[in-house]
């Protein structure tokens, strides 16, 4: 196992490394905090957690830098986060976007991020081969204790369930590891493994889609200032249209991110991403080098938990962000902004509730996670969920880009702010009016589903 500390300031170099039986003479075993899982998620709740005076230990299976499967593109709603973590935007590595350019049935459109002052006026492209690497070097400049290779293999909990620590195994011989904790952020991904291990399911009614992504040597497209999104795709089997998008997002080091995210419809069957994908690629221009000889990676996917497909956020001790609480957006695929937001609420409301002594006051102040999070996403995900199920996963993005959205740049860019979320309160614009007018019509959960909500806490 792979123990890291603070140092004063950030470092730019590889992680240190220390002895891996370091953590058992100093203690390390207990914490006030421990975040299962380096991801976005994990590395935001950690830094905003040491930058509040928390002592929290990051647990992370892997080691850095390391590969995730991705589109690699971030919303300006992404880029006020890495401002807020500190993370140098201007350094190496980071490619700005102006917008966003969507294409369908031989039509295309532009849509530059708006310029309100809301959020930043740009994005950004990285690599997610060295992204985490980056957070998780913000998150222990900050003070957080990292360990490397320190995989979590399920919950400790006391007679009342409440969970009070985590078991690992670390290094490569699995040595076993208890590590304590009055509070625990589950940031394991996808897996979500943890929360799994304390009962919290996923809801079978909640979309979860496939994504699969390759690299492409492309000095074309390398540089474009636009996230690129076709909305005509087909399936190769079955010759229906894709019920997801494609993107060629630019990475500026002489690579583009090529891939395709699709949503599953019992009545449609599987979708094969790779023959999808093969199809799609005979449509690109020759020179823009999306082909075979250009691959700089294999084809790979991964799933995409979606639309808070796994609640409550908080049970007994154990907050959930990212994707172990599905917070993938139902309306685009994105992930990575939720993730980082979801673990500042999480820092933001851990902080505060440690400052009580333990018991029923503080339990109070862990629940307003979830109601925090629920106030943010909750109404949105609920439209984005049953559009989803009504549209995407039936008939793909085709009928929203029709002849008429696409040749009003008014209703382009009322739907791209749907899309990304890229509206809040207050409103900066019409647009933005409109959109959370729609938005607020969305009921609020029943009296009925929050009881059972409850129950289930």
């Amino acid at each position: 196992m792979l123990v890291q500390r603070p140092a004063a300031p950030p470092r730019t170099s590889r992680s240190q490394q220390v002895d891996p039986d370091e953590d058992a003479a100093t203690g390390d075993h207990q914490a006030q905090v421990i975040v299962v899982g380096a991801g976005p998620a994990g590395s935001a709740a950690a830094l905003h957690l040491a930058r509040s005076g928390v002592d929290v230990l990051l647990l992370e299976k892997g080691t850095f830098p390391r590969d995730k499967v991705c589109g690699d593109g971030l919303t300006p709603r992404g880029v006020q986060q890495l401002v807020r973590m500190g993370v140098d935007i201007d350094a190496p590595g980071w490619m700005r976007t102006k917008g966003m350019r969507w294409v369908c049935e031989g039509r295309q459109v532009h849509i530059d991020w708006p310029s309100s002052g809301a959020h930043p006026d740009f994005g950004l492209t990285r690599s997610r081969h060295d992204f985490d690497d980056v957070l998780v070097r913000q998150a222990v400049a900050a003070g957080a204790r990292l360990c490397m290779e320190t995989k979590a293999t399920g919950p400790l909990t006391d007679r009342a369930g409440r969970i009070t620590g985590v078991n690992s195994v670390a290094g490569a011989d699995k040595r076993p590891r208890k590590y304590h904790a009055p509070v625990v952020i589950a940031a394991d991904g996808a897996s979500a493994r943890t929360a799994l291990a304390m009962g919290l399911e996923r809801d079978p009614g909640k979309p979860i889609a496939t994504a699969a992504r390759r690299y492409y040597r492309s000095g074309a497209r390398t540089h474009d200032p636009y996230l690129e999104l076709w909305a005509d795709l087909v399936c190769s089997r079955t010759a229906r249209d894709l019920p997801g998008y494609g993107w060629i997002f630019p990475l500026g080091d002489g690579r583009v991110n090529v891939g395709l995210g699709a949503l599953p419809h019992r009545g449609h069957g599987t979708v094969d991403l790779r023959a999808t994908m093969d199809r799609w690629l005979t449509r690109m221009p020759s020179h823009w080098g999306l082909r075979e000889e250009n691959a700089d990676s294999p084809l790979l996917s991964a799933a995409l938990p979606m639309g808070f497909n796994r609640t409550p956020q908080y049970r007994r001790g154990l907050l959930l962000v990212g994707d172990s609480g599905g917070m993938v957006s139902p309306w685009s695929g994105e992930g990575i902004v939720q993730a980082m937001e979801a673990g500042e609420v999480a820092a933001e409301t851990v902080a505060l509730a440690l400052h009580r002594p333990s018991g029923p006051g503080r339990e109070r102040a862990l629940h307003q996670y979830a109601s925090e999070v629920n106030r943010r996403w909750g109404r949105y995900y609920r439209l984005g969920n049953t559009v989803a199920d009504l549209v995407f996963a039936r008939y793909g993005y085709r009928p929203l880009l029709n002849r008429r959205v696409m040749a009003s740049p008014t209703l382009v860019r009322t739907l791209a702010r749907l899309l990304t979320h890229g509206t809040d309160a207050p409103a900066d614009d019409l647009i933005d009016s409109v959109v959370r007018g729609v938005v607020r019509m969305v009921p609020a959960p029943s009296r009925r589903a929050r009881a059972l909500d409850a129950l289930r806490r």
